[in-house]
């Protein structure tokens, strides 16, 4: 079973004379970690909002676990798909985080005991329990996004979906996010999000999709990340350690480490090459 399926979808905003997607077809497996990458108006938030019903495609078909998306269906995938906002100001808007993340969970008709149970599992499974009586606005913006991310978890859907969830954190802050979705991962959650980041994605995700002009230029493993055809059409630049390795002679494109665990293979083996101990 595929996480989602795309097949054939396009979407036009009203009184707009171009496609934002544009006969768009793509499959995300069940458990991926998938990076949507892809330059400004490529239509990466479209896509990600027609992932839990925000937006209908204006043709195609949307499936989520196989069940096609209509207006019928979209409150059930809703529950099934949680969509984490770039910015966690039009997503954490109650007067304490506690009632914030208990929302989704209240309008969903839970019992008071369930609530407490899995908001409790929700702002711990990302480090904020301590804070749940504190208003969101007394938080920091990377405090901010781990609750719309609680929010979200509450809910307990079985794909996270987030929209550059690394925009505006510092360095500190984006590692925090890095573990928790890796966490997330591990609990047996799909993740797919949008990021330019493209060290970001060549450490992290399982899964690639390059976007450009509403279609899918291409999809599928990280090393997509170093097919400087589709980067460059992508507007985008290579991840830094392969930057730095493609100084190497004769080192073949496709065969240049994307991130750190390659590299340290890569110089590993290097070194000990008249040894004959390799490792993999």
């Amino acid at each position: 079973m595929n996480a989602i399926e795309l097949i054939n979808v396009t979407y036009r905003y009203d009184n707009e004379e171009t496609d934002v997607l544009n006969n768009l077809s793509l499959k995300i497996p069940l458990g991926k970690k998938v990076a949507l990458l892809g330059p400004n108006g490529a239509g990466k938030s479209t896509l990600l909002h027609h992932l839990n019903g925000l937006k209908l495609p204006s043709k195609g078909i949307v499936k989520v676990m196989d069940n096609p998306l209509t207006k019928k269906t979209a409150p059930a995938i809703r529950r099934q798909v949680g969509l984490v906002f770039q910015d966690p100001d039009d997503q954490v808007f109650s007067s304490t985080v506690w009632d914030d993340v208990a929302f989704g969970p209240r309008n969903m008709n839970m019992a008071k005991e369930e609530i407490e149970q899995v908001c409790s599992a929700a702002l711990g499974n990302v480090g904020m329990l301590e804070h749940k009586g504190k208003a969101p606005y007394h938080l920091s913006y990377g405090q901010k996004k781990r609750v719309a991310i609680a929010g979200i978890l509450a809910m307990r859907p079985d794909i996270v979906i987030l929209d550059e969830p690394m925009a505006f954190l510092d360095p500190a802050g984006q590692d925090e996010v890095a573990g928790l979705l890796q966490g997330l991962n591990y609990m047996g959650k799909t993740i797919l999000l949008s990021t330019h980041d493209v060290n970001f994605a060549a450490s992290w995700a399982d899964m690639v999709v390059l976007l450009q002009e509403g279609e899918v230029l291409a999809a599928g493993d990280t090393k997509l990340l170093v097919n400087e055809e589709y980067i460059n059409k992508a507007n985008l630049h290579l991840p830094i350690i392969a930057r730095t390795f493609k100084m190497v002679p004769e080192l073949e494109t496709e065969k240049l480490p994307i991130n750190e665990q390659e590299a340290y293979r890569f110089l590993f083996n290097l070194l000990n090459e008249k040894e004959n101990k390799y490792i993999y």
